[in-house]
């Protein structure tokens, strides 16, 4: 490792046995011992070719839940691991924090590292908070000196100070969370690995861990890894993120462009064409059906715009019902990368006479985009009949279509804090 790395993951996998552990047999068990342990050479049982892939049906007994994983942490560096549930992120976790081995490949880091994969990580149930803290703080290699002069501030940040006496056992999950996670983070680890065990906290516990976790980072030069679903906190806080699908690394890099490549994985529909066909409606309860979108259209196949264009959209409907139908209300909702809604804008009093088992277009719907930031965005769509402040019905409505990039052209530099959507400078009449 170079001297400013403080991870080196190289050529890692892992892999697993479904059902029975063990290969079966004593005789089995003392080979793969042998040939494994012994000899150091590979598991004479592994099957080749297999992949951690959640939707396949094909029967195995192994399974590769991590497949050659390479990558380099460096020195106060902020790494962010995302991918779906299953993709390989908590066992990724588990590697680095020596939880369990790696099947091939190698581990290297420099300094010491703390864990909260789950909740009560390292927690001995039957002793108390304080107890607790003292024990994990001799796992790291504290002296009983030093977890004293942070103690204070352990038992302040995790807000259990009435029950700091009281065994673990009693605590409820959030509790257990935020002292677990206080006990990582100031008991000065180099490297801080933290799961999306954040999100058993409530809100306000979540806003402090994100801020001692940038703190520790940013002022300390510690590095953090951290694992999480929420990509508007991956954003805010990671310097550098990882996308992991079905055991493998699929992107590398800045966290904006991995976000991207996530929300496009993760998304059937990308580019200027929605279109019924190849798109898996989810049904929600509320919705009738009567008239449905059959496609969108963008600005004729352009995906990216400047801050002062417009976007056009044309609907395509269909009546699918045996009567004629009004198609009073259609609404476009516009998310960012990190699946959060920026705007929301609704067309009411439509007044479209729909012949039974007929298609509309509905065409020239525009949006003014001047107000959106620099960034890549997305479409919800929903269209209804009658009166939007009386709860009409609600007809079909599509998630995650039409992506499109804003490119800002401003003369200024706009900060991500500042929001997603610009609005004219303030004036002042003195008058």
């Amino acid at each position: 490792m170079g001297s400013d790395v403080i991870l080196s993951v190289e050529n890692v996998s892992k892999l697993y046995r479904l059902g029975t552990v063990g290969t079966g047999t004593f005789g089995g068990d003392v080979q793969r011992f042998w040939k494994t342990k012994i000899l150091g050479q590979e598991d004479p049982f592994l099957k080749v070719g297999q992949t951690n892939d959640r939707t396949s049906k094909e029967k195995a007994d192994f399974v590769w839940a991590l497949k050659d994983i390479n990558f380099e942490v460096k020195r106060g560096e902020v790494l962010g691991i995302i991918g779906k549930n299953g993709a390989g992120k908590s066992t990724l976790l588990k590697l680095l924090s020596r939880i369990t081995s790696p099947t091939t490949g190698s581990i290297k880091s420099a300094g010491r590292m703390a864990s909260l994969l789950e909740v009560g990580t390292g927690f001995h149930p039957e002793l108390t908070g304080r107890e607790n803290i003292y024990l994990n703080g001799a796992i790291l290699g504290m002296t009983k000196k030093e977890i004293q002069s942070k103690f204070d501030e352990i038992v302040e940040f995790s807000g259990c100070e009435l029950y700091i006496d009281t065994p673990t056992k009693r605590y409820s999950s959030g509790m257990t969370v935020r002292l677990g996670f206080a006990v990582a983070a100031f008991l000065d680890p180099e490297i801080l690995v933290v799961d999306e065990v954040l999100a058993v906290g409530d809100a306000e516990f979540q806003k402090k861990a994100i801020g001692k976790m940038k703190e520790v980072s940013e002022t300390s030069g510690r590095t953090v890894l951290f694992v999480s679903h929420n990509m508007t906190s991956i954003s805010q806080l990671c310097t550098r993120a990882i996308l992991i699908g079905n055991g493998m690394i699929q992107d590398n890099g800045d966290v904006s462009k991995v976000l991207t490549t996530y929300m496009k994985n993760n998304s059937i529909n990308i580019g200027y064409l929605y279109n019924h066909t190849n798109w898996k409606q989810l049904q929600f309860a509320h919705l009738t059906n009567q008239i449905e979108i059959d496609s969108v259209v963008i600005n004729s196949e352009k995906l990216v715009f400047e801050q002062h264009e417009k976007i056009n959209f044309t609907i395509k409907v269909v009546n699918v019902s045996n009567e004629n139908r009004i198609l009073d209300r259609i609404s476009l909702t516009i998310k960012n990368i990190n699946d959060e809604v920026v705007l929301t804008s609704h067309l009411s009093s439509l007044k479209l006479s729909i012949e039974k088992q007929s298609f509309y277009y509905v065409k020239n719907l525009t949006l003014a985009i001047s107000n959106l930031i620099s960034g890549d965005y997305y479409c919800n769509i929903w269209i209804g009949g009658g009166d939007l402040l009386n709860y009409g019905d609600d007809y079909y409505s599509v998630d995650n279509v039409l992506y499109f990039t804003v490119r800002n052209n401003n003369i200024y530099k706009w900060y991500n804090s500042w929001g997603q959507i610009t609005v004219d400078n303030i004036h002042y009449n003195p008058s």
